[in-house]
């Protein structure tokens, strides 16, 4: 299975990614973004934030 990661250390905590799949992706209590506990995460929808992502800290990790 693959999940989802975001690497913290190049965030910008711009937002494209909880906007566009907030079924993932939320903002935390501290201001980092975080990625949701799931069993299946949607590849199409995390795919489009990984390429909307102006820092390039999205990817996918093998669990």
């Amino acid at each position: 299975m693959k999940i989802p990661v975001v690497d913290l250390s190049t965030c910008i905590q711009c937002g494209i990614c909880y906007e566009l799949c907030p079924e993932v992706f939320r903002m935390n209590d501290a201001g980092y973004v975080e990625v949701t506990e799931s069993a299946d995460y949607p590849e199409l929808d995390v795919n489009d934030c990984i390429k909307c992502c102006p820092t390039d800290c999205i990817y996918w990790e093998e669990a």
